[in-house]
């Protein structure tokens, strides 16, 4: 087995993102946060940071409840200083992140939020996928992993990452099967992927039984682990004999993650 480290690619997307930065005026992103979250909090200062060295000017909203949200995210739709907008979960209770999502100008919508940015991805027309998602397919293009007829298999059916996954590598010419963990028969399935995407959000589903041999595996998962540190949905060392590739956590997708997220609030900035 060989990791996919992320972060040759992720270092190679923010030097092009801050290269197009610097091309005009600094882009401007704004983050609405109504969570204390630890690992919203960790996510934030993640942004923050690759954000500052790319050139990108970061306004941070602060919430504590729905209609706060909302009414922060039509105020940045309507700011025509604003070039990205990213709202992060957990949201307030009864507040879902499509009804959020509605309320982000499409045009600024850089993380795929959108119910209208999922329509528009599955119609096939031009949209902002969730960063998360088209981070999986760059560290697949990276890896020169061959997609055309590959049987692809997603763990996960969230609008954040599992569904539009599932669009983006049919769009690549996968054949592709959505799975979940109410699966009946979650083995059989997954054993049958030449590409194995892991994002159901439950520490170590995936362990040798579930991988096919040499297929390539990648971990959307971030769980906290037992002693604290971050674990994702992959049993890694259980799934190294088995894979050809797979991707670490922490290491893998979060960073590439973060840097296609600023080359969406660049693409954005610079739209004609």
């Amino acid at each position: 087995m060989t990791l996919l480290d992320g972060r040759p690619l992720a270092a190679s997307l923010r030097e092009q993102v801050a290269s197009d930065a610097a091309a005009g005026p600094a882009p401007v992103l704004a983050v609405v946060v109504a969570t204390d979250d630890p690992a919203t909090e960790w996510y934030l200062g993640s942004i923050a940071k690759a954000a500052a060295a790319a050139g990108i000017e970061l306004r941070e909203e602060r919430a504590s409840d729905a209609p706060g949200v909302l009414g922060r995210l039509d105020a940045l739709s309507a700011d025509g200083l604003v070039d990205g907008i990213i709202c992060l979960t957990p949201l307030p209770t009864g507040l879902a992140l499509a009804e959020a999502g509605l309320r982000i100008d499409p045009l600024k919508d850089v993380d795929g939020a959108s119910p209208l940015s999922l329509g528009r991805l599955a119609s096939g027309l031009p949209a902002f996928a969730p960063a998360t998602a088209q981070a999986v397919i760059e560290l697949l293009h990276f890896a020169e992993v061959p997609l055309t007829g590959a049987e692809a298999v997603v763990v996960g059916r969230s609008i954040v990452v599992g569904k539009p996954l599932a669009m983006l590598l049919l769009a690549e010419q996968a054949t592709v099967t959505v799975c979940h963990t109410r699966t009946r028969d979650l083995t059989a399935e997954t054993r049958r992927a030449d590409v194995l995407v892991a994002a159901a959000g439950r520490a170590h589903l995936i362990g040798p039984e579930h991988v096919k041999p040499d297929a390539v595996v990648i971990d959307v998962g971030t769980n906290e682990g037992p002693d604290g540190t971050m674990v994702g949905d992959v049993d890694t060392a259980g799934v190294e004999p088995v894979a050809g590739l797979v991707t670490p956590v922490p290491g893998g997708v979060g960073p590439v993650t973060t840097a296609v997220l600023l080359r969406n609030v660049v693409s954005a900035a610079r739209r004609e």
